[in-house]
């Protein structure tokens, strides 16, 4: 099995191969990914986010998943005042998304990359968290993806300290320009020195529920002391010969591998007709600031992360670069009750794939990002590497469709036949320009290498030996 790093930035993904050179293992690799995310692809993801993690143990074959999503705030009594509804223009789609303090959610990043360490890592702590220290001392190269995404997303991320960040000396930031953050980088030493609970019970907790509460949040002490990482039950759907491992989410992923035949089988424009109908999805239009972070070590551990800030709540913590997370205003999570100390749901689904007929060795691990299309952009990437062969990069690369109210959606470069026989099966085709950021981002690292999403400037690195 090779070992490396498939990620949603360059420096993610080199952050996270040089803790492999330096003896961690995937957990400490995925860790510090994690932490150099927060620094380099700050439009998807941040502290205050939340996310799941798949961890493959190569010595069992066993699987764990853990829930570090944010929580409903509220548990002291407090309830949330109105939130802000901002209108954002995606792809030519106006979309709606509520922010402000009254967004904010109980975040679960810190405590997550915490549990991940404490249970499968190697390396000290502060190894770990220093990379995203430096990195958060010089800055990252902005890639042209989010520079475009940038540019819907302004009305939010220019909020407050935002402006400093991407639209210093009033211009927005551009593709291959350095994006800085401001203060991000003390924020940082604070928790490689303190740890994740800095986050919960100490001096950023103090921050953090004071910010969230001068605009109208329910965020409490009480809400961040009583937050724990979650172990989750592992789901499990044969896929052809090979075994997929990951948890429940609100996409039904794994229940939608289980449904797909034998597509080995099948021919392509059967398999295109077939994939579209597991696929069929009605849910809202979201863009999906998400991103993940797929490792595997020498010795075959796998460690996915998949975390998210939501759209960011327009609020910061003053002077250390982090945006606070607007969760809460994500309405499509909202399917239930919002109870205080409950966890919100998501689509967030980060897999490993096994051989059962090997052992149960580890073929791929990977993840997506992209909201609704997470769940579409999996089934394409296992589809490309595990029915077709090609290497992880080749298959998150070839064009995808997702169905989203009956209607197929499709990138350029899908074969004229596949598309007929779509049309023939009753599903409305829209093909659009270019591969691009709505169909979400995926990263894989398996056997044939390993692969980022070009849609969302993804890389895949490997660990030299």
């Amino acid at each position: 099995m090779t070992a490396g790093v498939a990620a949603g930035h360059p420096a993610t993904a080199r952050t996270g191969v040089e803790i492999l050179a330096a003896g961690g293992s995937a957990a400490d690799a995925a860790v510090a990914a994690v932490l150099a995310s927060c620094v380099a692809e700050t439009l998807l993801t941040g502290l205050s986010g939340g996310g799941f993690a798949t961890y493959y143990d190569a010595a069992t074959a066993e699987v764990t998943c853990l829930d570090f999503f944010v929580a409903v705030p509220g548990l002291d009594g407090t309830r949330s005042g109105p939130m802000t509804e901002i209108e954002v223009n995606f792809g030519g789609v106006p979309l709606r998304y509520d922010i402000g303090g009254a967004s904010v959610a109980v975040p679960g990043v810190p405590a997550g990359c915490g549990e991940l360490h404490a249970r499968w890592g190697r390396l000290p702590w502060r190894d770990v968290v220093q990379p995203a220290i430096e990195l958060a001392k010089r800055g990252a190269p902005f890639p042209d993806a989010q520079a475009r995404a940038l540019r819907a997303l302004t009305p939010v991320m220019t909020r407050g300290d935002g402006a400093l960040a991407y639209a210093p000396n009033g211009r927005l930031l551009q593709g291959g320009e350095l994006l800085y953050h401001p203060g991000l980088a003390e924020m940082m030493e604070l928790l490689a020195e303190h740890g994740p609970t800095i986050c919960y019970t100490g001096e950023i907790a103090d921050l953090m529920v004071a910010a969230a509460r001068r605009d109208g949040g329910a965020l409490s002490h009480a809400d961040l002391a009583a937050y724990r990482v979650v172990e989750l039950p592992v789901l499990r759907a044969d896929f052809g010969p090979y075994h997929v491992y990951g948890r429940a989410d609100l996409n039904r992923t794994i229940a939608t591998l289980a449904t797909l035949p034998p597509l080995a089988d099948l021919s392509r424009e059967e398999r295109a007709v077939r994939i579209a109908a597991a696929l069929h999805d009605t849910s809202t239009h979201r863009i999906g600031d998400t991103t993940n972070i797929a490792v595997v070590d020498p010795d075959g551990n796998a460690c996915v992360v998949t975390t998210t800030l939501g759209l960011g709540a327009g609020i910061w913590l003053p002077g250390l670069g982090v945006h606070l997370n607007s969760m809460l205003g994500e309405r499509e999570l909202l399917t239930t009750e919002t109870v205080p100390g409950h966890r919100m749901l998501s689509m967030m689904c980060p897999i490993v794939v096994t051989d059962p007929t090997a052992g149960h060795t580890l073929l791929l691990a990977a993840g997506a990002a992209g909201a609704s299309r997470i769940r579409s952009a999996l089934v394409h990437t296992l589809v490309g590497v595990l029915v077709d062969g090609w290497d992880p990069a080749s298959a998150i690369a070839r064009p995808r469709f997702h169905v989203y109210d009956g209607v197929v959606h499709a990138e350029p470069g899908i074969p004229e036949s596949e598309l007929d026989a779509l049309t023939a099966a009753g599903f409305p085709v829209r093909i659009w320009d270019s591969l691009n950021h709505y169909f979400g981002g995926a990263s894989a690292v398996g056997r044939g290498g390993a692969g980022g999403d070009p849609r969302r400037g993804g890389v895949g690195m490997l660990l030299e030996t």
